[in-house]
């Protein structure tokens, strides 16, 4: 096992795209760190260099105590699962997984071993002596991932491996997966553009932008204390919604004006956020999460947490229901010089109309609301996210 750091790396391509930049990780010797960021953020690039399958401009790649920024690939000492399994389909599963061995001429009896333990650490002991074309997408994974495990190698290097299964199949190899990493304390590079992916695997998360690291945190710290308002939009299903507002000072009590429509700050909010009151009577972005959203008819109606609103879309999931609400109160979109830092975030599906907001909110499944009807909502005002108006970073300490 080793540690993984990059230091500086930089990639920009013949054409002058540049694809990663300054880029700044260390990966801890057993560590899971997980990459997550939209189609075109740099991660996959930031793999490869690691890998040494794409050349980096500038920086340096350190794997072990060994600078590799000119190792072949092979030399490396890595092994990487890729989204498409890559399988040979002449081979049995046997001989997939110890193909790498077999080139690497180890011993056949040491090869059968190695390739029977990694068969039995992934339920393929019943599969050995069968082919590709006979074998699910799992399986198929599974063989991907047994050929990277008999390398015993210092780190493992994964990139969207899950994306060709369905639903079912992701949830079940993204728990093989870390079980996997834990029983085999490899240091691990995960790629993905799946937020849930990330947060349910990674010790660490990085998320990343325009080939810029936004926020290296573990899951829970990025969730509740985001940096800036694109790594609050990105982590978290559905989105975090976010409305322009001015804090306010009235009668000794702090207020969020939105349009025509105020929410108390409590004090709690306001200690956590000592540089949010001397942001007084400027414009800022709130953001509040759907889960902080509920129907009044069945959480109450605190003074100074409601809005009202108006039900676009529902959408019941069991054990809870997603309901899309128009705001009379301006859109992010629609405010001047906020497009920008808006951009790449989650869309609702309901465009807004006349000139005001659509939220997303968690709803009790108990609720009434249906399409059309009349809602007030209830904000848990406590839970509320502050961004500054231009450049969209968090609002936390002074």
């Amino acid at each position: 096992m080793a540690r993984i750091a990059l230091s500086h790396v930089g990639k920009v391509y013949d054409d002058g795209t540049s694809a990663v930049t300054d880029l700044n990780l260390e990966v801890a010797d057993g560590e899971l760190l997980v990459l997550v960021g939209p189609s075109g953020c740099g991660k996959t690039t930031a793999l490869r260099m690691v890998a040494g399958l794409e050349t980096i401009t500038e920086g340096e790649v350190i794997i072990g105590d060994r600078v590799v920024n000119n190792v072949p690939p092979r030399d490396r000492d890595v092994a990487m699962v890729f989204q498409s399994y890559a399988l040979y389909p002449h081979m049995t599963v046997r001989e997939n997984i110890g193909f790498g061995l077999k080139l690497r001429k180890v011993a056949k009896a040491e090869l059968n071993q190695r390739v029977e333990k990694a068969a039995e650490m992934l339920g393929l002991s019943d599969h050995l002596d069968r082919k590709p074309r006979n074998l699910s997408g799992g399986q198929r994974q599974r063989v991907a991932m047994g050929r990277a495990i008999v390398r015993q190698p210092q780190a493992f290097l994964m990139d969207e491996p899950l994306s060709n299964l369905d639903a079912k199949l992701r949830v079940q190899m993204r728990a093989e997966i870390g079980r996997l990493q834990r029983e085999l304390s490899v240091t691990t590079i995960y790629v993905t553009h799946d937020q849930t992916e990330a947060m349910t695997l990674g010790h660490r998360v990085a998320v990343m932008r325009a080939g810029v690291i936004q926020q290296i945190a573990p899951p829970q710290v990025l969730y509740d204390r985001p940096v800036n308002l694109f790594v609050g939009g990105f982590i978290g299903s559905p989105a975090m919604n976010f409305l322009p507002a001015t804090l306010r000072h009235e009668r000794s009590n702090w207020v969020v004006q939105m349009g025509e429509h105020t929410l108390n700050v409590p004090e709690s909010v306001l200690s956590a956020r000592p540089a949010l009151k001397e942001l007084r009577d400027q414009p800022l972005i709130v953001g509040i999460r759907p889960e902080d959203i509920e129907d009044a008819t069945i959480a109450g109606m605190p003074k100074g947490q409601t809005l009202p609103a108006v039900a676009e879309l529902v959408e019941p999931l069991g054990a809870d229901i997603i309901v899309y609400l128009a705001l009379d109160i301006p859109s992010v979109e629609g405010t001047e010089g906020l497009a920008d830092l808006a951009s790449g975030l989650e869309r609702s599906p309901i465009a807004s109309t006349g000139g005001g907001s659509t939220v997303v909110g968690r709803f009790n499944p108990r609720t009434l609301a249906g399409v059309g009807d009349e809602v007030v909502a209830t904000i848990s005002t406590d839970r509320m996210h502050f961004f500054t108006h231009d450049t969209g970073e968090a609002i936390w300490d002074l």
